[in-house]
């Protein structure tokens, strides 16, 4: 389907829906599969593809509208920690394939979302990054979930201002069309780990063109919920995103876990709407059933 249609296609479902629902978390439910803590999932996309489908089924029987295929990790940058960087390009269209394929097994109208994460480094002049090598890196990744034929690309988890915009100029690069929706994580008392406030961020994002903007991961939901009422009253007509973890993160024998249960998140949901959000979701933490009990919330108020 081309890039432009695709656009249609979601503004049509946004019209359609009025707040549009994402998948949850895919690394929490891998790890409870068995994925060792270290290991890279993606990896998964071709060694363990049954239990990345099950799970991706699982998340449109929920009901989401927006799937993200499992490529968080899948730059070179964070794939050359394994070893893996030379299996980019395979690695994300398995990963965009393989869910693009699940989704029409169900007859589902769900789209595929291409799941591009942060490079796992600092970007000059901080750090040895240079934001030539970061355009040219999620380019490449994106490459990959194109040609596996994601419906849009979903960027999320950034701190920065310059790899956020390397990341958006790198999509742009393989395909200046396809809708991009941008998100990074406010969890340093509401801005991003390099101080980037809501306010700031949405207006970058706007001004890189991209279809919607928002929030994801961070420390929880209370803090998330400030984060989107601060985009609105920046950008009213922005279509938003708030994708909170399931509570906040508490470390119980060395791991994160989330106490949010699905009710927790389904009264999450109708805040995140009320505060301006058209799309909606989970991250770290959150399982089919919070997704579930969130679009049942929606669909009630």
């Amino acid at each position: 389907m081309k890039a432009t249609n695709n656009v249609n296609r979601l503004q049509g479902m946004l019209e359609k829906h009025s707040t549009l629902l994402t998948d949850g978390a895919m690394g929490t439910m891998l790890f409870e599969a068995g994925l060792e803590f270290g290991d890279p999932p993606e990896l998964w996309n071709i060694e363990r593809a049954d239990v990345v489908n099950s799970i991706q089924s699982a998340y449109v029987q929920a009901g989401a509208h927006l799937l993200l295929t499992n490529t968080f990790g899948g730059s070179s940058f964070r794939l050359r920690q394994h070893g893996l960087q030379d299996r980019q390009y395979e690695l994300n269209r398995f990963g965009a394939a393989n869910l693009k394929n699940t989704i029409e097994s169900l007859d589902s109208t769900s789209l595929v979302a291409g799941d591009i994460g942060p490079s796992g480094e600092i970007m000059a002049p901080l750090g040895d990054l240079e934001f030539d090598e970061a355009v040219a890196g999620f380019a490449e990744q994106c490459d990959g979930l194109i040609e596996g034929g994601v419906d849009l690309i979903w960027i999320e988890t950034l701190s920065s201002m310059e790899e956020m915009e390397a990341a958006v100029l790198g999509v742009k690069q393989i395909n200046s069309d396809i809708p991009i929706i941008t998100c990074m994580s406010f969890d340093t008392h509401g801005r991003t780990m390099m101080g980037i406030t809501p306010e700031d961020a949405i207006s970058k994002m706007l001004d890189l063109g991209v279809f919607a903007g928002g929030g994801n991961c961070g420390s929880g939901i209370a803090e998330m919920l400030e984060v989107i009422e601060r985009m609105h009253a920046a950008a009213p007509d922005a279509v938003l995103v708030a994708k909170s973890n399931a509570g906040v993160p508490e470390l119980e024998d060395g791991k994160a876990v989330y106490r949010a249960d699905p009710e927790a998140m389904a009264d999450f949901a109708i805040a995140a709407r009320a505060r301006g959000a058209s799309i909606v979701g989970g991250c770290c933490g959150t399982r089919p059933q919070h997704i579930r009990a969130m679009g049942a919330a929606l669909r009630r108020t």
